[in-house]
């Protein structure tokens, strides 16, 4: 408990600086780009429409009532965690030249690079709500209630990002298997397929074991059936995000200290 203390009470000291690395990511990846910012709206939403036109026919008979919306839906949330997470990876790496030159709490690097991954993230709402207006989805009240959603998968991002950026410094290989480990996460998450195309042990192993089941069915709630997702679903995306993010602490804080001798 005095190790979250102490993190928590450092996020806030460095909260400047976080802002600063958050700003330069963003500009670094629009650099030079015409329409800046709106590649998060465009990026997604040119994605949602190719996948939608492939797939759309597949599952048309299946018991889905907006195939863009249900979609989009699970794109947004996995493209967040997906991106967020690769960029994490090199983030103590990718910042040796000034962790050598002055003390700064090595962590902030790493949350900086989830946090740049959120904005994009909340740009991607619109591309969402687009989809939404063209297709006359179901709009409600409920969909104010997204950012407990995201917030959600920050955390676990978060944890997830510490995890990774950790052991990268040591075993520079974790990378390409991460790589490999985010393809096979995509297509056993229910994306673009409803859960229950599944064979009946591989849907118990995605609903129960794939915590972006959990995080993806909570938003479609909001935006596809206008209602509150179940408790138990909700449940299971905080403790899943909590356990990640005392996992990801606890392996930095762990290993942080050798960081200096291999970066």
């Amino acid at each position: 408990m005095k190790l979250f203390i102490a993190r928590l009470k450092g996020f806030f000291q460095y909260r400047d600086l976080m802002g600063q690395l958050v700003s330069r990511d963003l500009k670094l990846k629009y650099r030079r780009s015409v329409l800046g910012y709106l590649w998060s709206i465009l990026n997604p939403l040119f994605i949602m429409i190719i996948m939608a036109i492939v797939f759309s026919q597949m599952f048309k008979r299946d018991n889905i009532p907006n195939y863009p919306v249900y979609l989009m839906s699970g794109q947004v949330l996995f493209n967040f965690m997906n991106q967020s997470t690769h960029q994490s990876l090199g983030a103590i790496v990718g910042s040796a030249a000034l962790i050598k030159k002055t003390y700064l709490p090595k962590y902030v690097f790493v949350v900086s690079k989830i946090t740049s991954g959120l904005i994009d993230c909340i740009f991607s709402f619109g591309a969402l709500l687009i989809v939404m207006l063209f297709t006359h989805g179901h709009f409600s009240w409920y969909l104010l209630l997204f950012p407990l959603v995201v917030l959600q998968l920050y955390v676990f991002n978060i944890g997830l990002g510490m995890f990774l950026s950790a052991y990268n410094v040591f075993f520079r290989d974790i990378q390409y298997i991460y790589n490999a480990i985010t393809t096979a996460w995509l297509y056993l998450t229910p994306m673009f397929y409803p859960v229950e195309a599944l064979p009946e042990q591989l849907r118990w192993i995605v609903v129960h074991l794939n915590p972006m089941y959990a995080y993806v069915t909570q938003l479609r709630c909001l935006t596809l059936y206008g209602v509150w997702p179940d408790a138990h679903m909700v449940l299971y995306g905080c403790v899943d995000a909590c356990i990640m993010l005392i996992i990801g602490v606890w392996v930095f804080a762990k290993k942080q200290d050798r960081f200096i001798l291999y970066i």
